[in-house]
Protein backbone atom coordinates (compact mmCIF):
# COMPACT_ATOMS: atom_id res chain seq x y z
CA UNK A 1 0.00 0.00 0.00
CA UNK A 2 1.76 3.45 -0.98
CA UNK A 3 2.15 6.12 1.50
CA UNK A 4 -0.11 9.16 1.57
CA UNK A 5 2.08 11.92 -0.11
CA UNK A 6 0.25 14.56 2.24
CA UNK A 7 1.34 12.63 5.42
CA UNK A 8 4.95 12.17 3.93
CA UNK A 9 5.42 15.28 3.36
CA UNK A 10 4.34 16.50 7.06
CA UNK A 11 6.67 13.91 8.66
CA UNK A 12 9.78 15.78 5.83
CA UNK A 13 8.63 19.63 7.16
CA UNK A 14 8.56 18.66 10.55
CA UNK A 15 11.85 16.51 10.12
CA UNK A 16 13.02 19.60 8.82
CA UNK A 17 11.65 21.78 12.17
CA UNK A 18 13.65 19.75 14.82
CA UNK A 19 16.54 19.92 13.00
CA UNK A 20 17.19 23.34 12.84
CA UNK A 21 18.44 25.00 16.33
CA UNK A 22 16.74 25.95 18.96
CA UNK A 23 17.63 29.56 18.77
CA UNK A 24 15.91 29.55 14.64
CA UNK A 25 13.01 28.06 16.06
CA UNK A 26 11.89 30.22 19.09
CA UNK A 27 12.84 33.08 16.59
CA UNK A 28 10.65 31.46 14.33
CA UNK A 29 7.78 31.35 16.65
CA UNK A 30 8.20 34.64 18.19
CA UNK A 31 8.23 36.24 15.09
CA UNK A 32 5.17 34.44 13.88
CA UNK A 33 3.49 35.90 16.56
CA UNK A 34 4.21 39.13 16.29
CA UNK A 35 3.45 39.29 12.59
CA UNK A 36 -0.13 37.81 13.76
CA UNK A 37 -0.36 40.19 16.52
CA UNK A 38 0.97 42.93 14.14
CA UNK A 39 -2.06 42.52 11.55
CA UNK A 40 -4.10 41.88 14.18
CA UNK A 41 -3.32 45.30 15.57
CA UNK A 42 -3.23 46.98 12.25
CA UNK A 43 -6.49 45.87 11.03
CA UNK A 44 -8.30 47.30 15.11
CA UNK A 45 -6.18 50.26 14.15
CA UNK A 46 -7.98 51.31 11.25
CA UNK A 47 -10.83 49.92 12.38
CA UNK A 48 -10.83 52.54 15.13
CA UNK A 49 -9.31 55.21 13.45
CA UNK A 50 -12.53 54.83 10.66
CA UNK A 51 -14.75 54.78 13.69
CA UNK A 52 -13.60 58.11 15.16
CA UNK A 53 -13.53 59.93 12.11
CA UNK A 54 -16.91 58.75 11.17
CA UNK A 55 -18.60 59.63 14.17
CA UNK A 56 -16.46 63.30 13.53
CA UNK A 57 -18.05 63.48 10.43
CA UNK A 58 -21.52 62.25 11.93
CA UNK A 59 -21.29 64.73 14.95
CA UNK A 60 -20.36 67.84 12.66
CA UNK A 61 -22.97 67.02 10.07
CA UNK A 62 -25.62 67.36 13.06
CA UNK A 63 -24.58 70.10 14.59
CA UNK A 64 -25.09 71.68 11.45
CA UNK A 65 -28.09 70.63 10.47
CA UNK A 66 -29.50 71.40 14.24
CA UNK A 67 -28.44 74.87 13.61
CA UNK A 68 -30.12 74.97 9.95
CA UNK A 69 -33.76 73.15 12.20
CA UNK A 70 -33.46 76.26 14.58
CA UNK A 71 -33.05 78.96 12.17
CA UNK A 72 -36.18 77.33 9.98
CA UNK A 73 -37.85 77.07 13.22
CA UNK A 74 -37.29 80.74 14.04
CA UNK A 75 -38.18 81.71 9.98
CA UNK A 76 -34.73 83.03 9.87
CA UNK A 77 -33.39 81.38 7.19
CA UNK A 78 -30.89 83.50 4.39
CA UNK A 79 -31.55 83.36 1.03
CA UNK A 80 -27.78 81.93 -0.08
CA UNK A 81 -26.78 79.84 2.56
CA UNK A 82 -23.05 79.19 2.97
CA UNK A 83 -21.45 76.41 4.75
CA UNK A 84 -17.84 77.16 6.57
CA UNK A 85 -16.98 73.25 6.97
CA UNK A 86 -17.91 72.04 3.53
CA UNK A 87 -21.41 70.69 4.52
CA UNK A 88 -24.30 70.57 2.19
CA UNK A 89 -27.34 71.54 3.36
CA UNK A 90 -30.95 71.28 1.70
CA UNK A 91 -33.99 72.54 3.50
CA UNK A 92 -37.47 71.29 2.15
CA UNK A 93 -40.79 72.67 3.11
CA UNK A 94 -44.14 70.56 3.65
CA UNK A 95 -44.88 69.54 0.16
CA UNK A 96 -40.97 68.31 -0.36
CA UNK A 97 -39.85 71.30 -2.22
CA UNK A 98 -36.41 72.64 -2.11
CA UNK A 99 -36.87 75.69 -0.37
CA UNK A 100 -33.15 76.72 0.46
CA UNK A 101 -29.66 74.78 -0.49
CA UNK A 102 -25.89 75.64 0.37
CA UNK A 103 -23.77 76.28 -2.70
CA UNK A 104 -22.95 73.40 -4.71
CA UNK A 105 -26.43 71.48 -4.03
CA UNK A 106 -28.92 70.53 -6.44
CA UNK A 107 -32.24 73.23 -5.54
CA UNK A 108 -34.35 70.61 -7.44
CA UNK A 109 -33.72 67.48 -6.69
CA UNK A 110 -33.42 66.36 -3.03
CA UNK A 111 -30.96 64.53 -1.64
CA UNK A 112 -33.37 62.19 -0.41
CA UNK A 113 -36.93 61.39 -1.22
CA UNK A 114 -39.61 61.59 0.66
CA UNK A 115 -40.12 57.78 1.93
CA UNK A 116 -36.48 57.99 2.46
CA UNK A 117 -36.63 60.93 4.66
CA UNK A 118 -38.88 59.46 6.51
CA UNK A 119 -36.97 56.26 6.97
CA UNK A 120 -33.65 58.50 8.11
CA UNK A 121 -35.67 60.44 10.73
CA UNK A 122 -37.22 56.99 12.44
CA UNK A 123 -33.71 55.74 12.27
CA UNK A 124 -32.08 59.09 14.14
CA UNK A 125 -28.66 58.34 12.70
CA UNK A 126 -26.94 59.27 9.06
CA UNK A 127 -26.24 56.76 6.55
CA UNK A 128 -23.99 56.49 3.36
CA UNK A 129 -24.99 57.81 0.34
CA UNK A 130 -23.68 57.94 -3.71
CA UNK A 131 -23.32 61.55 -4.99
CA UNK A 132 -22.93 60.45 -8.31
CA UNK A 133 -26.77 60.23 -9.20
CA UNK A 134 -26.76 64.03 -7.93
CA UNK A 135 -23.66 65.46 -9.61
CA UNK A 136 -21.54 65.07 -6.42
CA UNK A 137 -18.41 63.05 -7.26
CA UNK A 138 -17.94 61.14 -3.44
CA UNK A 139 -19.68 59.34 -0.99
CA UNK A 140 -21.79 61.22 1.02
CA UNK A 141 -22.18 61.13 4.72
CA UNK A 142 -25.88 61.97 5.16
CA UNK A 143 -28.18 62.96 8.18
CA UNK A 144 -32.11 64.29 8.26
CA UNK A 145 -33.33 66.01 10.88
CA UNK A 146 -37.30 67.58 10.95
CA UNK A 147 -38.44 70.60 11.66
CA UNK A 148 -41.54 73.02 12.52
CA UNK A 149 -44.33 73.28 9.78
CA UNK A 150 -43.46 69.68 8.09
CA UNK A 151 -40.17 71.12 7.31
CA UNK A 152 -37.12 68.66 6.53
CA UNK A 153 -33.09 69.72 7.03
CA UNK A 154 -30.94 67.44 4.78
CA UNK A 155 -26.86 67.66 5.87
CA UNK A 156 -24.92 65.79 3.94
CA UNK A 157 -20.54 65.96 4.25
CA UNK A 158 -18.18 63.90 1.76
CA UNK A 159 -16.79 61.19 2.87
CA UNK A 160 -13.45 61.35 0.58
CA UNK A 161 -11.65 63.15 3.78
CA UNK A 162 -11.98 60.21 5.83
CA UNK A 163 -11.26 57.80 3.11
CA UNK A 164 -8.16 59.70 2.74
CA UNK A 165 -7.15 59.80 6.38
CA UNK A 166 -7.92 55.84 6.33
CA UNK A 167 -5.94 55.09 3.13
CA UNK A 168 -3.24 56.74 4.13
CA UNK A 169 -2.88 55.41 7.21
CA UNK A 170 -3.42 52.20 5.37
CA UNK A 171 -0.37 52.49 3.54
CA UNK A 172 1.68 53.82 6.36
CA UNK A 173 0.67 49.99 8.19
CA UNK A 174 1.78 47.93 5.15
CA UNK A 175 5.21 49.96 4.84
CA UNK A 176 5.67 50.12 8.56
CA UNK A 177 4.29 46.25 9.73
CA UNK A 178 7.14 44.48 7.68
CA UNK A 179 9.99 47.01 8.92
CA UNK A 180 8.80 46.99 12.58
CA UNK A 181 8.72 42.71 12.14
CA UNK A 182 12.01 42.42 10.92
CA UNK A 183 13.35 44.87 13.53
CA UNK A 184 11.58 42.61 16.41
CA UNK A 185 12.69 39.53 14.55
CA UNK A 186 16.20 41.07 14.40
CA UNK A 187 16.03 41.69 18.86
CA UNK A 188 14.47 38.29 19.12
CA UNK A 189 17.24 36.81 17.65
CA UNK A 190 19.74 38.70 19.59
CA UNK A 191 17.53 38.17 22.61
CA UNK A 192 17.41 34.66 22.78
CA UNK A 193 20.84 34.46 21.59
CA UNK A 194 21.89 35.89 24.91
CA UNK A 195 19.43 33.76 26.85
CA UNK A 196 20.81 30.53 25.42
CA UNK A 197 24.73 31.72 25.64
CA UNK A 198 24.72 30.43 29.03
CA UNK A 199 23.18 26.74 27.88
CA UNK A 200 25.77 26.96 25.30
CA UNK A 201 28.30 27.46 28.20
CA UNK A 202 26.81 24.56 30.10
CA UNK A 203 27.20 22.40 27.05
CA UNK A 204 30.83 23.67 26.50
CA UNK A 205 31.65 22.65 30.14
CA UNK A 206 30.27 19.30 29.73
CA UNK A 207 31.94 18.67 26.81
CA UNK A 208 35.36 19.68 29.12
CA UNK A 209 34.49 16.80 31.99
CA UNK A 210 35.75 13.93 31.44
CA UNK A 211 36.07 10.83 33.74
CA UNK A 212 39.63 11.87 34.94
CA UNK A 213 38.14 15.26 35.71
CA UNK A 214 36.00 14.17 38.33
CA UNK A 215 36.48 17.76 40.23
CA UNK A 216 34.95 20.08 37.53
CA UNK A 217 32.29 22.17 37.77
CA UNK A 218 29.76 23.42 34.77
CA UNK A 219 29.78 27.24 34.46
CA UNK A 220 27.19 29.25 36.79
CA UNK A 221 25.50 32.11 35.39
CA UNK A 222 25.23 35.33 36.88
CA UNK A 223 21.91 36.17 36.50
CA UNK A 224 19.64 34.45 38.78
CA UNK A 225 16.95 32.67 36.25
CA UNK A 226 15.89 29.01 35.68
CA UNK A 227 19.62 28.21 33.74
CA UNK A 228 21.15 29.69 36.80
CA UNK A 229 19.05 27.01 38.71
CA UNK A 230 19.58 24.55 35.81
CA UNK A 231 23.54 24.99 36.54
CA UNK A 232 23.45 24.91 39.77
CA UNK A 233 21.50 21.55 39.63
CA UNK A 234 23.91 20.67 37.74
CA UNK A 235 27.03 20.72 40.06
CA UNK A 236 25.05 19.36 43.05
CA UNK A 237 24.54 16.28 40.83
CA UNK A 238 27.93 16.57 39.60
CA UNK A 239 29.09 16.93 43.34
CA UNK A 240 27.09 13.87 44.82
CA UNK A 241 28.21 11.61 41.95
CA UNK A 242 31.51 12.69 43.05
CA UNK A 243 30.96 11.52 46.22
CA UNK A 244 29.43 8.64 45.39
CA UNK A 245 32.57 7.56 42.65
CA UNK A 246 35.00 8.41 45.58
CA UNK A 247 32.93 6.45 47.96
CA UNK A 248 32.51 3.96 45.93
CA UNK A 249 36.50 3.76 44.93
CA UNK A 250 37.25 4.07 48.68
CA UNK A 251 34.68 1.19 49.42
CA UNK A 252 36.67 -1.05 46.74
CA UNK A 253 40.01 0.17 47.65
CA UNK A 254 38.89 -0.92 51.70
CA UNK A 255 37.54 -4.17 51.16
CA UNK A 256 40.37 -4.84 48.62
CA UNK A 257 42.40 -3.97 51.79
CA UNK A 258 40.64 -5.83 54.36
CA UNK A 259 40.53 -8.86 51.51
CA UNK A 260 44.03 -9.07 51.43
CA UNK A 261 44.82 -9.81 55.14
CA UNK A 262 42.97 -12.81 55.95
CA UNK A 263 43.88 -14.43 52.36
CA UNK A 264 47.39 -13.44 52.70
CA UNK A 265 47.32 -15.13 56.29
CA UNK A 266 45.56 -18.41 54.26
CA UNK A 267 47.90 -18.39 51.79
CA UNK A 268 50.90 -18.51 54.21
CA UNK A 269 49.35 -21.30 56.43
CA UNK A 270 49.08 -23.46 53.72
CA UNK A 271 52.68 -22.61 51.91
CA UNK A 272 54.32 -23.77 55.63
CA UNK A 273 51.81 -26.47 55.82
CA UNK A 274 52.54 -28.00 51.99
CA UNK A 275 56.49 -27.06 52.25
CA UNK A 276 56.93 -28.69 55.65
CA UNK A 277 54.16 -31.88 55.85
CA UNK A 278 56.00 -34.06 58.12
CA UNK A 279 56.15 -31.04 61.47
CA UNK A 280 52.69 -29.94 60.71
CA UNK A 281 49.67 -29.76 63.28
CA UNK A 282 47.08 -30.41 60.19
CA UNK A 283 44.02 -29.81 62.68
CA UNK A 284 45.83 -26.30 64.11
CA UNK A 285 46.75 -25.19 60.29
CA UNK A 286 42.71 -26.13 60.04
CA UNK A 287 41.43 -24.15 62.56
CA UNK A 288 43.62 -20.87 61.62
CA UNK A 289 42.65 -21.39 58.01
CA UNK A 290 38.78 -21.67 59.36
CA UNK A 291 39.18 -18.65 61.06
CA UNK A 292 40.68 -16.70 58.33
CA UNK A 293 37.38 -18.00 56.29
CA UNK A 294 35.29 -16.44 58.46
CA UNK A 295 36.41 -13.34 58.62
CA UNK A 296 35.89 -13.57 54.92
CA UNK A 297 32.68 -14.44 55.16
CA UNK A 298 31.77 -12.01 57.47
CA UNK A 299 33.37 -9.17 55.18
CA UNK A 300 31.33 -10.63 52.06
CA UNK A 301 28.17 -10.37 54.26
CA UNK A 302 28.53 -6.99 55.73
CA UNK A 303 29.52 -5.73 52.30
CA UNK A 304 27.16 -7.65 50.52
CA UNK A 305 24.68 -6.16 53.46
CA UNK A 306 25.94 -2.60 51.98
CA UNK A 307 25.87 -3.38 48.50
CA UNK A 308 21.81 -3.91 49.16
CA UNK A 309 20.88 -0.73 51.49
CA UNK A 310 23.08 1.36 48.31
CA UNK A 311 20.55 -0.54 45.44
CA UNK A 312 17.44 0.14 47.47
CA UNK A 313 18.36 3.96 47.84
CA UNK A 314 17.32 4.18 51.65
CA UNK A 315 14.48 2.05 51.10
CA UNK A 316 12.70 -0.79 52.70
CA UNK A 317 13.11 -4.42 51.31
CA UNK A 318 9.73 -5.06 53.45
CA UNK A 319 7.34 -2.76 55.24
CA UNK A 320 5.51 -5.17 58.26
CA UNK A 321 4.95 -5.14 61.81
CA UNK A 322 7.69 -5.96 63.94
CA UNK A 323 7.50 -6.29 67.39
CA UNK A 324 10.67 -5.08 69.13
CA UNK A 325 9.75 -6.99 72.41
CA UNK A 326 9.42 -10.69 70.68
CA UNK A 327 12.91 -9.38 68.00
CA UNK A 328 14.89 -8.35 71.03
CA UNK A 329 14.78 -11.23 73.62
CA UNK A 330 14.68 -14.21 70.74
CA UNK A 331 18.02 -11.99 68.65
CA UNK A 332 19.73 -11.60 72.09
CA UNK A 333 19.28 -15.54 73.73
CA UNK A 334 21.60 -17.15 71.31
CA UNK A 335 24.31 -14.77 73.20
CA UNK A 336 23.53 -16.47 76.67
CA UNK A 337 24.81 -15.05 79.82
CA UNK A 338 26.98 -12.42 77.92
CA UNK A 339 23.93 -10.00 77.51
CA UNK A 340 21.13 -8.73 79.75
CA UNK A 341 17.50 -7.65 78.32
CA UNK A 342 15.43 -5.11 79.36
CA UNK A 343 11.87 -4.25 78.12
CA UNK A 344 10.28 -1.07 79.45
CA UNK A 345 12.76 -1.16 82.56
CA UNK A 346 11.54 -4.44 83.28
CA UNK A 347 14.52 -6.79 84.04
CA UNK A 348 13.12 -9.97 82.25
CA UNK A 349 16.70 -12.33 83.15
CA UNK A 350 19.70 -13.30 81.38
CA UNK A 351 18.48 -15.94 78.96
CA UNK A 352 20.77 -19.30 78.12
CA UNK A 353 21.55 -20.46 74.48
CA UNK A 354 24.77 -19.69 72.26
CA UNK A 355 25.58 -18.03 68.88
CA UNK A 356 26.21 -20.40 66.52
CA UNK A 357 27.34 -18.05 63.16
CA UNK A 358 25.81 -15.51 61.40
CA UNK A 359 24.19 -17.45 58.93
CA UNK A 360 22.43 -18.94 61.67
CA UNK A 361 21.39 -15.35 62.89
CA UNK A 362 20.13 -14.45 59.98
CA UNK A 363 18.19 -17.70 60.01
CA UNK A 364 16.46 -16.84 63.20
CA UNK A 365 15.38 -13.29 61.99
CA UNK A 366 13.57 -15.02 58.59
CA UNK A 367 11.76 -17.51 61.28
CA UNK A 368 10.35 -14.53 63.36
CA UNK A 369 6.71 -13.92 62.43
CA UNK A 370 3.87 -11.15 63.06
CA UNK A 371 1.99 -11.39 66.10
CA UNK A 372 -1.38 -12.75 64.62
CA UNK A 373 -2.91 -12.99 68.74
CA UNK A 374 -4.93 -9.61 68.96
CA UNK A 375 -4.34 -9.91 72.71
CA UNK A 376 -0.19 -10.69 72.30
CA UNK A 377 -0.62 -7.54 70.15
CA UNK A 378 -2.09 -5.19 72.90
CA UNK A 379 0.51 -3.49 74.57
CA UNK A 380 3.49 -4.66 72.17
CA UNK A 381 6.27 -1.87 71.10
CA UNK A 382 5.78 -2.32 67.38
CA UNK A 383 7.47 -0.69 64.27
CA UNK A 384 7.44 -0.70 60.59
CA UNK A 385 9.80 -2.17 58.61
CA UNK A 386 12.43 -5.34 58.18
CA UNK A 387 12.70 -8.03 61.06
CA UNK A 388 15.68 -9.39 59.48
CA UNK A 389 17.39 -6.04 59.24
CA UNK A 390 16.24 -4.80 62.78
CA UNK A 391 18.13 -7.68 63.91
CA UNK A 392 21.04 -7.17 62.09
CA UNK A 393 21.13 -3.49 63.79
CA UNK A 394 20.93 -5.58 67.10
CA UNK A 395 23.86 -8.12 66.57
CA UNK A 396 25.91 -5.84 65.21
CA UNK A 397 26.10 -3.42 68.21
CA UNK A 398 26.01 -6.80 70.79
CA UNK A 399 28.80 -7.82 68.42
CA UNK A 400 30.58 -4.57 68.76
CA UNK A 401 29.97 -4.20 72.54
CA UNK A 402 31.14 -7.46 73.34
CA UNK A 403 34.48 -6.76 71.93
CA UNK A 404 35.09 -4.23 74.27
CA UNK A 405 33.65 -5.33 77.70
CA UNK A 406 33.84 -7.40 80.87
CA UNK A 407 30.59 -7.85 82.15
CA UNK A 408 27.12 -8.55 80.04
CA UNK A 409 26.22 -6.15 77.92
CA UNK A 410 22.96 -4.86 78.95
CA UNK A 411 19.75 -4.32 76.15
CA UNK A 412 17.27 -2.16 76.94
CA UNK A 413 13.59 -1.73 75.17
CA UNK A 414 11.40 0.78 76.33
CA UNK A 415 9.21 3.39 74.40
CA UNK A 416 9.47 7.67 74.65
CA UNK A 417 6.44 9.64 73.41
CA UNK A 418 6.08 7.72 69.60
CA UNK A 419 9.57 6.35 69.36
CA UNK A 420 11.03 2.87 70.67
CA UNK A 421 14.56 3.47 72.37
CA UNK A 422 16.89 0.45 72.08
CA UNK A 423 20.39 1.00 74.12
CA UNK A 424 23.24 -1.19 73.71
CA UNK A 425 25.39 -0.65 77.20
CA UNK A 426 28.67 -2.14 77.88
CA UNK A 427 31.59 -1.32 80.19
CA UNK A 428 34.68 -0.96 77.78
CA UNK A 429 36.97 2.63 77.45
CA UNK A 430 34.37 3.88 75.46
CA UNK A 431 35.02 6.14 72.38
CA UNK A 432 35.99 9.83 72.83
CA UNK A 433 33.44 12.22 71.77
CA UNK A 434 35.14 13.83 69.13
CA UNK A 435 35.04 10.37 67.11
CA UNK A 436 31.54 9.02 68.09
CA UNK A 437 30.35 10.22 64.67
CA UNK A 438 33.43 8.81 62.70
CA UNK A 439 33.17 5.53 63.75
CA UNK A 440 29.98 5.18 62.11
CA UNK A 441 31.90 5.73 58.57
CA UNK A 442 32.55 2.99 56.28
CA UNK A 443 35.51 0.99 57.48
CA UNK A 444 36.62 3.16 59.83
CA UNK A 445 38.62 1.91 63.11
CA UNK A 446 40.01 3.57 65.64
CA UNK A 447 43.74 3.63 67.10
CA UNK A 448 42.89 1.27 70.17
CA UNK A 449 40.78 -0.99 67.86
CA UNK A 450 43.30 -1.65 64.43
CA UNK A 451 43.84 -5.36 65.42
CA UNK A 452 42.54 -7.19 62.58
CA UNK A 453 41.93 -10.22 65.22
CA UNK A 454 39.74 -8.22 67.93
CA UNK A 455 37.88 -6.27 65.62
CA UNK A 456 35.84 -6.32 62.54
CA UNK A 457 36.27 -4.81 59.17
CA UNK A 458 34.90 -1.68 60.21
CA UNK A 459 31.15 -2.40 58.43
CA UNK A 460 28.51 -3.15 61.38
CA UNK A 461 28.20 0.46 62.74
CA UNK A 462 27.77 1.33 58.68
CA UNK A 463 25.23 -1.12 58.56
CA UNK A 464 23.66 0.02 61.76
CA UNK A 465 23.07 4.01 60.59
CA UNK A 466 22.18 3.32 57.08
CA UNK A 467 19.44 0.47 58.25
CA UNK A 468 18.20 2.67 61.15
CA UNK A 469 17.98 5.64 58.69
CA UNK A 470 15.82 3.99 56.29
CA UNK A 471 13.49 2.99 58.59
CA UNK A 472 13.05 6.46 59.66
CA UNK A 473 15.30 6.56 62.62
CA UNK A 474 18.16 7.61 64.35
CA UNK A 475 21.40 6.41 66.12
CA UNK A 476 23.99 7.70 68.11
CA UNK A 477 26.57 6.88 70.43
CA UNK A 478 26.80 8.48 73.90
CA UNK A 479 28.84 8.21 77.54
CA UNK A 480 27.38 5.29 79.85
CA UNK A 481 30.08 6.10 82.70
CA UNK A 482 31.73 3.95 82.46
CA UNK A 483 32.18 2.36 79.21
CA UNK A 484 29.62 3.13 76.04
CA UNK A 485 26.01 3.05 74.64
CA UNK A 486 24.16 2.89 71.50
CA UNK A 487 21.10 4.31 71.31
CA UNK A 488 18.36 3.64 68.23
CA UNK A 489 15.55 5.57 67.83
CA UNK A 490 12.62 4.15 65.80
CA UNK A 491 8.77 5.46 65.13
CA UNK A 492 6.51 3.57 66.57
CA UNK A 493 3.48 2.21 63.89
Amino acid sequence: MAADPAAHEARRTVGWWRRKSLRFRLTAVASAVLAVALVVSAYVMLGVLGRSLIDTIDESIYQRARETVSLADAGRLPDGMTSPDGTLLQVLDAAGWITHATTGTDRLVPLLDAEERRTAIGRGEAQFLDGAPYGIPHVLRVRVLSADRGQAVIAARPFSEVQASISTAGHVLIVGTPLLLILLAGASWVIIGGTLRPIAALRRGADEITGTARSRRLPVPESHDEVHSLATTLNAMLARLEKADARQRALVSDAAHELRSPLASIRLQLEVALGYPEGQDWRETAEGVLEDTMRLARLAEDLLALARLDERGGALARREPVELDRLVPQTAERYGETVTVKIAGAPTGRLPGTIESPGEVERTHEAIEPAEDPERATGAIVVTGDALDLGRVLVNLVDNALRHTTAPVVVELRTEGADAILTVTDDGPGIPEPDRERVFDRFTRLDSARSRDEGGAGLGLAIVRETVHAHGGAVHLEDASPGLRAVVRLPLS
